[in-house]
């Protein structure tokens, strides 16, 4: 086998270890199927609410309605004029939606270099930081779901402006996201989980 060959195969396979599962859990309405599908998440969640102080029923509505549990999750592509492919609205990636500059802040902050978007772990300690500086700049509780979800969403400095209270559609999903967190909470302390 030549050389070419043999790299190109190394290549392939490398690459096709890359970014995780991908796709989402089933039932996405029940959060103890959902660590129940996927122990990991469990793990994860845990061990930021531990680190960072924010509650795993905070943590898994936040990531419900960034990326609806999907690793590699990306923003839509704009198109001009309908057909011309103009690049994706933002850089938001993984399942905790963290823009590209926002995610290096993370990483130089932790200094967690080698963390990525697409890992649950990863994803899910990202979140704790971020939620734990919206409650140091803006006096966020770490439980109250819709004023974290509503400073992840516009920042820091946004949310401080009150950004949000010219988007009636923002201020909407904000309550669905409190109002998923309440129901992951009450599913959660019913759920056989072990320790």
């Amino acid at each position: 086998m030549s050389r070419t060959l043999r790299a190109m195969i190394l290549v392939l396979l490398v690459a096709s270890c890359g970014g995780g599962q991908g796709s989402a859990p089933r039932h996405l309405d029940d959060a103890c199927k959902i660590v129940q599908q996927r122990p990991e998440y469990i793990k994860a969640f845990r061990n930021t609410e531990q680190k960072w102080g924010v509650p795993v029923h905070v943590q898994m509505a936040t990531i419900h309605q960034e990326s609806k549990f999907i690793s590699n999750a990306r923003t839509p592509h704009r198109y001009a004029l309908g057909v011309i492919p103009m690049g994706r609205q933002s850089s938001a990636y993984g399942y905790a939606q963290a823009l590209d500059g926002t995610w290096e802040d993370y990483q130089r902050d932790t200094g967690r270099r080698f963390a990525r978007r697409d890992r649950i772990r990863d994803a899910s300690d990202f979140m704790g930081w971020y939620m734990n500086t919206s409650q140091q700049r803006n006096g966020i509780p770490l439980w109250d779901a819709r004023n974290q979800y509503l400073a992840y969403h516009e920042g820091h400095t946004g949310y401080a402006r009150g950004s949000y209270n010219r988007k009636s559609w923002l201020l909407q999903v904000a309550n669905k996201v409190d109002a998923r967190a309440d129901v992951y909470q009450t599913q959660l302390a019913t759920c056989n989980l072990r320790r």
